[in-house]
C-alpha cells in the first residue's frame, strides 16, 4: 500500500449519510455530525460554505468540497442568507440523539421544484479508529475541487438510483463515495504541488515511491536505510540524500513517525498485546518498542492505551 492508501484505509462512508438534495432559495444547511470528514458535490446551481472560524468558500456547479470535522458548520445559498427568513435543514445522523438514519435519510429530495436552482449530492464519512488522524492534519479546513460535468452528471444518476432502494443501492453510494473521496484528495494533493505533504510528493519520485511502497506494505519488517536503497535500486547514500531532499528528514526518522502513528492506531483500536504491536511495527521485542514509543510520545504505550482507548 502506498501511504495515502493507508492512510484512507481508516476512513469510509459505510452506512454513509447520502442526501440527493434539490433546493429553492434561500436556504441553509447546517451539519452538525461531527463526521471527519464532508463531502458536498454541487451538480447544479452553487452556495457558500461558512465554517466556524468565519471561513466563506464559494462553491459552484462541478466543485466537490471535502470540509474537515468535527465542528459544525453551514452551506448557504447566499452568505447573508442566515440573517434573514429562509428554510433551513440538518443533517445530524451521526450523533447519539439523532432521529434519523442514513437509510431513511439517503436519496431525500428536499424542496418541490425538481429543476431546483441548486442539486447537491452530500455525503458524511465514518471513521473506524484512528489511523486516518495523519491524513486530516495534512488538509486545510475546506478543499474544492472543480469536476468534469460529466462526472457530475453520472454521479447524479447513481444517487437516484439509489434513492429508489434497490437491493444494494446503500452499497453502491458507500463505495461511489469512498471512490469520490480518494479522487478528489488525489486531484487536489497534484494541484497543491509543492504545498502537498511530501509523503504524497514522494509517490511520483522514481527513486522514493519504490522504497516507499514497499515500508508501507510490509511495516513490520526491520527496515533499513540499506534494505530501502536496495528497493530503489541505488546506493544507499544516493537514497539517503534523495529521501531527506525531499521529505525534510532522514529516511528513519520518516519510518519512526510511520511506526509510531501506527502504534498509536493499534493501542488505541485493537486489543492486541504490547509485543504484538511491537511485531507489527517492526521492533524486535516489547521492551526496545516500549522505549522507543515512549522517547517519541512521551508516555508509555500502557499509558497512551488507557487514556485513548475508543
Amino acid at each position: 500500500m502506498d501511504p495515502l492508501s493507508t492512510l484512507l484505509s481508516g476512513i469510509r462512508a459505510e452506512g454513509s449519510v447520502v442526501c440527493h438534495a434539490v433546493l429553492e432559495a434561500p436556504w441553509t444547511i447546517r451539519f452538525v455530525d461531527g463526521a471527519p470528514l464532508t463531502m458536498v458535490s454541487v451538480l447544479r446551481g452553487g452556495g457558500s460554505l461558512l465554517l466556524p472560524d468565519g471561513t466563506e468558500q464559494a462553491v459552484g456547479v462541478g466543485d466537490t468540497a471535502i470540509v474537515r470535522g468535527p465542528d459544525p458548520f453551514y452551506l448557504v445559498d447566499h452568505p447573508a442568507t442566515p440573517d434573514h427568513p429562509h428554510v433551513e435543514y440538518e443533517i445530524a445522523c451521526f450523533t447519539g440523539d439523532a432521529e434519523c438514519t442514513a437509510e431513511n435519510l439517503g436519496g431525500i429530495r428536499w424542496g418541490g421544484d425538481p429543476d431546483g436552482a441548486t442539486a447537491l449530492i452530500v455525503g458524511a464519512y465514518r471513521a473506524s479508529g484512528h489511523r486516518h488522524e495523519r491524513l486530516l492534519r495534512a488538509l486545510p479546513p475546506v478543499l474544492v475541487v472543480n469536476e468534469d460535468t460529466e462526472v457530475c452528471a453520472w454521479l447524479e444518476t447513481a444517487a437516484a438510483d439509489a434513492a429508489l432502494r434497490s437491493p444494494g443501492s446503500q452499497a453502491l453510494m458507500d463505495r461511489l463515495l469512498d471512490w469520490a473521496l480518494v479522487c478528489t484528495l488525489r486531484t487536489w494533493f497534484d494541484q497543491a504541488g509543492p504545498e502537498a505533504p511530501a509523503w504524497y510528493r514522494s509517490l511520483a519520485d522514481p527513486i522514493l515511491a519504490p522504497a516507499l511502497e514497499a515500508f508501507h506494505a510490509r511495516p513490520s519488517r526491520r527496515w533499513t536505510v540499506e534494505a530501502l536503497a536496495t528497493e530503489a535500486g541505488v546506493s544507499r547514500a544516493l537514497f539517503a540524500k534523495r529521501f531527506t531532499q525531499v521529505m525534510g528528514r532522514p529516511p528513519l526518522t520518516y519510518l519512526t513517525e510511520c511506526r509510531m502513528d501506527e502504534a498509536e492506531a493499534l493501542l488505541s483500536d485493537t486489543d492486541f498485546s504490547i509485543a504484538q504491536i511491537a511485531k507489527s511495527t517492526g521492533y524486535a521485542d516489547a521492551f526496545g518498542f516500549s522505549a522507543a514509543f515512549k522517547r517519541h510520545r512521551g508516555v508509555s504505550p500502557s499509558a497512551f492505551r488507557a487514556r485513548n482507548t475508543l
